[in-house]
């Protein structure tokens, strides 16, 4: 199965990513560091958009860059782009085939505004007309439902940050991320098993704050496209704000909760869920209490928090692989889509 055989290639995706754009992405931060970038400017779609949500974060957490997610109709269908004074304009695409995505880069250039593509397809329409690209290597990819693509959009978003702060030491730790994958993966039979509860699961919410509120998304998104499960994402905050009112007993809750800035918060929401609403909790993490307080623990190996989307994700991906088996569904060829969505 091409799906299975992509997720298990990620750690050697993004070693060679790693090591192949590593001069180019410092490049790249040198020629932005020149010029007056007071934003960022993202267009993306799908999974490339939650890719995008972990920028947002990122970039402004470590780089103090704020971050503007794009709405392409305005470039495409009402030809009333807004003004993109300062900004660096970067499109996000596995395929780069998107003529939305690449109207939005085309106008930035229009306006005089650097541009930066990230892509699986250093030729496509996308990175031609991109003042610079990163080509994130993962190679063909076959599965109709991205996982490879996206770690690696993660890795290309996580390098440039490195890249544009100068940090070496950021560096020596995005260098063991394929190894904390890996770690992951050595669990795959575990979670297999795991999800084999949730086969009559219909519908269920994915929390995740901070770096990880692009986990949330991601994971609901693969459970919508491979197992046609109702899968919400919320941050925990947002979900306090009136959805936390559709858990009762037995309701499933899957959360993202890795050590670090966040996790008070939600360790708080989950302790809630359980102990006055009984709901039920698939908990992503890498700490004894919270995986404790689950009844599907998908353990993650410790690392610092900036860096755990790019793992964080990957147990979510073979537990909704292992859960479309269970449903009786097929992994390679989801209802409806295709591999390259091009939309305007």
């Amino acid at each position: 199965m091409a799906l299975i055989d992509e997720i298990l290639e990620q750690p050697e995706v993004l070693r060679r990513e790693f090591s192949s754009e590593l001069e180019e992405v410092r490049r790249i931060a040198g020629e932005i560091r020149k010029h007056d970038v007071k934003f960022v400017f993202l267009a993306a779609r799908g999974t490339s958009d939650n890719a995008g949500l972990y920028a947002k974060y990122l970039l402004g957490a470590h780089n103090r860059i704020p971050m503007a997610l794009a709405a392409p109709s305005l470039f495409t269908i009402y030809g009333e782009p807004p003004r993109l004074d300062g900004a660096l304009v970067m499109g996000i695409s596995q395929s780069g085939q998107s003529p939305d995505i690449v109207g939005v880069l085309e106008e930035g250039k229009r306006q005089g505004c650097l541009t930066l593509a990230i892509t699986n397809d250093p030729k496509s329409p996308l990175a031609r007309v991109a003042d610079f690209v990163i080509d994130i290597h993962a190679g063909p990819e076959r599965a109709v439902a991205a996982t490879k693509t996206y770690t690696a959009q993660l890795m290309a978003v996580a390098m440039l940050s490195a890249a544009l702060e100068d940090s070496g030491e950021r560096f020596r730790v995005l260098e063991r991320v394929p190894e904390m994958v890996d770690t992951v993966l050595e669990s795959a039979s575990e979670i297999e098993e795991m999800a084999q509860r949730y086969r009559y699961m219909e519908q269920c919410v994915v929390l995740g704050r901070g770096y990880n509120y692009a986990t949330a998304f991601e994971w609901a998104l693969k459970l919508k496209e491979l197992t046609y499960v109702v899968a919400q994402p919320y941050s925990s905050a947002d979900f306090r704000h009136g959805p936390i009112a559709i858990v009762e007993r037995g309701f499933p809750v899957m959360a993202v909760a890795p050590r670090g800035r966040v996790f008070d918060d939600m360790m708080g929401l989950m302790r809630g869920l359980v102990e006055d609403r009984r709901a039920e909790l698939v908990v992503v993490s890498n700490d004894e209490d919270a995986l404790a307080m689950a009844r599907t623990p998908l353990s993650l190996p410790d690392m610092e928090e900036w860096i755990s989307p790019l793992v964080s994700i990957v147990p979510a991906q073979i537990f909704t692989m292992h859960l479309t088996v269970a449903r009786g569904l097929d992994t390679e060829q989801p209802r409806g889509l295709h591999k390259v969505t091009r939309t305007k």
